[in-house]
């Protein structure tokens, strides 16, 4: 990044006033020096194969190294991502399949892959990041004044997200290899900044979120989302301006309405995935309930009350219980103290292997009982919740990425003011319920989805509406808006 180019006193066309610039300036440099940058760092790129999901999405992991293959520019589609919580990965697998799908070799480029200065920062970050969500879920007190605002509000406005936008020219050192013309779909702002710092021309930004914060925006990307109320609100910058001012409006080439970003295996089997839920409750088989817990293993009571009120109805026959527990070995710990009798009554699948052949077991056949999934590996940690969602009849999850998955979906209590979009977004589409409040609420509405039809029915009805109108196809279109030249007009 060159001096002139730090002069600049607009951000997403709108004056930055002196005092921030500053900040940013001494952020950018005060960061740069914590975490060891050097401007003539050189990371070599190679594509290595992606073990996990490298064999039926065609993912290639992007990493420093010697061996390996070159990347190939002309087919290449590069998918910026953090291994921060799951939701990042989840959007990334996404992206990444329907570049697949579109004929594209797609290239997992994790900023954590690399032993550079970014990576240290963004590990330092996460821990609090993590250590504030856990907290939250055991602290009302500290989530109504801290968290939720933190995660809901506080980097909302413009001006606060600006000296962000400039320290994260402390990730450009290893994008410089890659070339310049390379389609690269961010998954993080902070991945779609240091593409654009480490001038990168094509680069999308995939904004995860239904709640219009500034933190999501980047400044030389073309900026996708998944639903027109976001579009409205990013396009007007509603709610970023300084108190009493009137901010510019977006660009419309530098934002796009995609719809959902969804695998392509799951968008492409919406009407028989929903077609077997139906048949499933005709028949008065079992319902399929489908519990993921999140990256930052946050929400372990709410959880664990959950799957003891479910235990008894498991034993019974009458529930079939997927739960997938990442890779925190510490939460099946506490479900195994929390929970009696779940370590006798559950099957635990600790395998790749052994969790897709329950899968496929699931989606032709017949499944019983409950079945826990704790995988090592953080790609198979994530995609086992996607390779079991098509065999499930109902996801039970906090309203994050997974909201917008083409699944029934019970939402618990969010993790974060932000996740609370999510959720309303569901529930006016009409593919899930509205956000429940506490454990006596979920039960509650966990007991007439499995006692009663006419919800279940609600939202496959209205999931395969969707479908049909293109809701469930963003992945796609942001994978094209990158082929098509992403960068912002």
């Amino acid at each position: 990044m060159t001096d002139a180019a730090y002069e600049q006193t607009t951000f997403l066309g709108n004056p930055v006033p002196s005092r921030y610039v500053r900040k940013a300036r001494r952020m950018r440099a005060r960061y740069m020096r914590k975490y060891g940058f050097r401007e003539d760092a050189r990371y070599p790129l190679r594509a290595l194969p992606n073990p996990v999901i490298g064999p039926a999405l065609g993912v290639k992991n992007v990493a420093c190294a010697e061996d390996g293959e070159p990347l190939d520019p002309d087919r290449g589609v590069v998918i910026g991502t953090i291994r921060m919580g799951y939701g990042h990965y989840r959007m990334g697998i996404a992206l990444a399949s329907a570049a697949h799908a579109l004929g594209r070799v797609p290239y997992w480029f994790d900023l954590l892959a690399f032993d550079s200065p970014g990576a240290r920062m963004i590990r330092d970050l996460d821990y609090w990041y993590s250590l504030g969500s856990r907290i939250s879920q055991r602290s009302r007190l500290f989530n109504r004044l801290v968290w939720d605002p933190l995660m809901g509000s506080a980097y909302r406005p413009l001006m606060k997200n600006y000296p962000i936008r400039e320290v994260c020219a402390v990730f450009a050192d290893v994008y410089r290899e890659l070339p310049a013309h390379i389609p690269l779909l961010g998954t993080h702002p902070w991945c779609a900044h240091g593409a654009v710092h480490a001038g990168l021309r094509n680069v999308v930004n995939t904004v995860p979120d239904n709640w219009p914060l500034g933190f999501h925006l980047a400044e030389g990307a073309r900026n996708t989302v998944q639903s027109p109320s976001a579009y409205y609100r990013f396009r007007m910058l509603q709610g970023m301006a300084r108190r009493g001012e009137t901010p510019a409006r977006l660009p419309a080439s530098a934002l796009r309405l995609t719809g959902h970003y969804i695998d392509h295996e799951l968008a492409a089997n919406v009407e028989a995935d929903c077609a077997a839920r139906i048949a499933r409750m005709g028949e008065r088989r079992p319902r399929r309930l489908l519990v993921s817990v999140g990256g930052a293993g946050a929400q372990q009571e709410l959880l664990t009350g959950m799957v003891g009120w479910l235990l008894p109805r498991i034993r019974e026959g009458a529930v079939t219980l997927f739960l997938n527990l990442g890779d925190h070995h510490r939460v099946w710990e506490v479900f195994k103290s929390a929970v009696p009798g779940i370590d006798e009554t559950a099957q635990l699948h600790t395998t790749w292997a052994d969790t897709t052949a329950i899968a496929e077991q699931a989606l032709l056949g017949e499944v019983a009982g409950l079945h826990a999934f704790l995988n090592e590996d953080a790609f198979a940690a994530v995609y086992a919740t996607n390779v079991l969602m098509r065999c499930s009849d109902v996801l039970i999850t906090k309203p994050s990425e997974l909201a917008y998955y083409p699944v029934p979906k019970l939402f618990l209590e969010r993790v974060g003011g932000h996740e609370a979009w999510g959720a309303i977004r569901g529930a006016e589409l009409g593919d899930g319920t509205a956000e429940c409040a506490g454990l006596r609420d979920t039960l509650r509405v966990l007991a007439t989805l499995l006692e009663e039809d006419d919800l279940l029915s609600l939202f496959c009805d209205h999931i395969l509406r969707l479908h049909t109108q293109g809701v469930y196809n963003g992945a796609y279109r942001a994978v094209e808006a990158a082929l098509e030249g992403g960068g912002q007009a």
